[in-house]
């Protein structure tokens, strides 16, 4: 929480996939980097079986990702200026789909 936006940032900066990246990282799971690679790999869910720690992709193509954390919030790095954030799943604009890593 806290961190800055850093393109192509896996840490101490993020942007949005590498964020998801470092996090299940962290959890010993390898995933791909990008969201658009994200998206593709994982397992379906829909918005209303989400569980903490699915992905959530926005926009069509692809473009952002953030991490659900349970209560309809999601943890995300979505800009320059905007730091590593909670917010509500349903304040971003343009729900794509959402997977779950096992």
């Amino acid at each position: 929480m806290g961190a800055p936006y850093v393109w192509g940032g896996t840490g101490p900066g993020y942007d949005c996939s590498g964020l998801t990246w470092s996090a299940y990282q962290a959890a010993g799971v390898d995933i791909p980097r990008t969201s658009r690679a994200q998206a593709a790999a994982g397992i379906p869910v829909t918005k209303a079986d989400l569980q903490p720690g699915d992905l959530i992709f926005f926009y069509s193509p692809v473009g952002h990702v953030g991490m659900y954390i349970g209560n309809g919030q999601m943890v995300h790095s979505s800009t320059y200026g905007n730091p590593v954030a909670v917010v509500p799943v349903d304040s971003v604009y343009g729900f794509n789909s959402a997977k779950r890593f096992a």
